[in-house]
């Protein structure tokens, strides 16, 4: 690996320990090198905190001897104003010459701002250097920005002979049947602390009555969102409690005191995706029934797939969803096979 590799990793190791914190601002770690050492380091740590950039070069008291240092920052960095003031400006004020950036930002407001306004200041800048891997953990950020959507991921567990769930009936009804041992369930609310939404249909409400948060790993809840069409949601469901904002997505003219709905159109299979991005919402994991599961792999509307496949036999219940996973690899989680998958 050569050097401006090297230290560019090292801005992607920084940068994600901010996932789940800096929705809607993206992943962003950066280092200052001085003699093919680094001597500062900083990264992104919230929405409305400081950026990357200005973390690392504040942490240098003698700030005489940047105008000797390269900078190495994962993502262009900003020339407007926003909830703080341009990095660029600071990086001028103290003469760093030297800019190594992972890729270019694709938000309107900077797209390639950045590094012209620091090229026409004189400095050296170098543009994408690890550009697969600063992609990757900014995915979510360039789909909502370039591609005008949110990042999808759909998510289930499967019994050995292939349901997702038990036949419901009085019973069991509000119950949740944990297919997935614990080591998978604590990764899968590890998932869901890095994904600003999490999406089920109105079914999985009624029937298992879930408060879809990460409450076995420490993070943020996502924003729940469940689709509705005929607000059949029960009132005392615990997902309209207040660990987290919930939006119910319905078609029904009806008004809930309480309850954030929005009207969609589905008649267009394109609303749901359209409203959550009108939200604002970068990303959502999908873990609802095989109807809302089928809906996004018929549509072709993922970006990542996530199927833990069990040894737990059900006999009868609810099929998994019509999507091949033997072809693919995976890696065990215990006794829990995880298959993922992330498009090209």
């Amino acid at each position: 690996m050569n050097n401006d590799n090297f230290f560019m990793q090292r801005c992607l190791d920084l940068a994600i320990k901010g996932i789940g914190k800096t929705y809607p601002n993206p992943l962003v770690g950066c280092v200052i090198v001085l003699g093919n050492k680094i001597i500062s380091e900083g990264w992104h740590k919230s929405y409305g905190g400081i950026h990357a950039e200005v973390d690392a070069i504040n942490k240098i008291k003698d700030k005489s001897i940047l105008k000797n240092c390269s900078l190495y920052v994962n993502l262009e960095p900003c020339n407007h104003h926003g909830k703080t003031p341009p990095c660029c400006d600071l990086i001028l004020k103290y003469g760093i010459q030297k800019i190594i950036i992972g890729i270019k930002d694709p938000n309107k407001n900077v797209d390639g701002k950045g590094t012209e306004y620091l090229k026409k200041n004189g400095c050296n800048v170098k543009v994408n250097v690890l550009e697969n891997e600063c992609n990757f953990i900014n995915r979510r950020f360039i789909s909502f920005n370039k591609f005008k959507r949110p990042y999808i991921t759909l998510k289930w567990a499967e019994s050995k002979d292939g349901f997702i769930g038990p036949v419901k009936d009085k019973l069991n009804s509000g119950k949740v049947l944990w297919l997935s041992n614990e080591k998978s369930r604590v990764l899968s609310h590890k998932w869901r602390t890095e994904e600003q939404s999490i999406l089920v249909g109105v079914q999985t409400i009624i029937d298992d009555n879930p408060k879809l948060t990460s409450r076995f790993y420490i993070g943020e809840n996502p924003i729940r969102i469940i689709i509705d069409p005929k607000l059949r949601i029960p009132l005392k469901s615990k997902v309209l409690k207040n660990d987290s904002k919930s939006i119910v997505f319905s078609d029904s003219k009806k008004k809930i005191d309480g309850i954030n709905i929005i009207r969609n159109d589905f008649n267009n299979k394109n609303s749901i995706i359209n409203n959550i991005y009108k939200e604002g919402i970068q990303s959502v994991i999908v873990e609802g029934g095989r109807k809302t599961l089928q809906f996004f792999i018929d549509n072709d509307y993922w970006d990542c797939i996530r199927i833990f496949k069990t040894n737990k036999k059900l006999n009868e219940g609810t099929p998994r969803p019509d999507f091949n996973i033997n072809q693919y690899d995976y890696k065990m989680v215990e006794d829990d096979r995880l298959y993922e998958l992330f498009r090209n």
